[in-house]
C-alpha cells in the first residue's frame, strides 16, 4: 500500500470516527482534527482503538476521544511515550476537554508543536 493511499485511507477512518461522537464532542473533535493537521501536517491520521489518532508512520504520537467512549465527564486529548513533551521528572500527558476556544486551541497548538519537534 502507497503511503498516499495509507493516508487517505487513515484519514476517511479519523473523519468517520469523529462523525460517530455524540454533539458537543463531534465539534470539538472536528475541530481538533483541524488544528493537529495544520500544526502537524506530518503526522499522518488513523484510528486507534477506535479513537482518532496521528502517527508519525510507526508509533502513535497524539490521541483523542469522546467521552462517552469510557463514560467519562469530558473528551481527553492524550500524547504517548514518543511525543517530546518532557519537562523534568513529571509531566501531563493526556488533558480533559470540556470546551476549545482560542485560548485551549493555542494551548493545544503549542502542545502539538512541542510534541513533534
Amino acid at each position: 500500500m502507497t503511503e498516499n493511499k495509507k493516508k487517505n485511507d487513515g484519514e476517511a477512518a479519523v473523519l468517520e470516527a469523529i462523525a460517530a461522537m455524540p454533539e458537543p464532542d463531534r465539534a470539538i473533535g472536528e475541530q481538533l482534527h483541524v488544528l493537529i493537521r495544520a500544526n502537524a501536517p506530518d503526522l499522518m491520521p488513523r484510528t486507534w482503538y477506535g479513537m482518532p489518532a496521528y502517527t508519525n508512520g510507526n508509533k502513535i504520537v497524539l490521541w483523542f476521544r469522546s467521552k462517552k467512549k469510557f463514560g467519562e465527564r469530558y473528551m481527553t486529548i492524550g500524547f504517548n511515550d514518543i511525543a517530546k513533551l518532557d519537562a523534568g521528572n513529571v509531566w501531563p500527558i493526556s488533558y480533559a476537554l470540556t470546551e476549545l476556544t482560542s485560548d485551549e486551541e493555542a494551548k493545544i497548538a503549542e502542545l502539538i508543536q512541542k510534541a513533534v519537534s
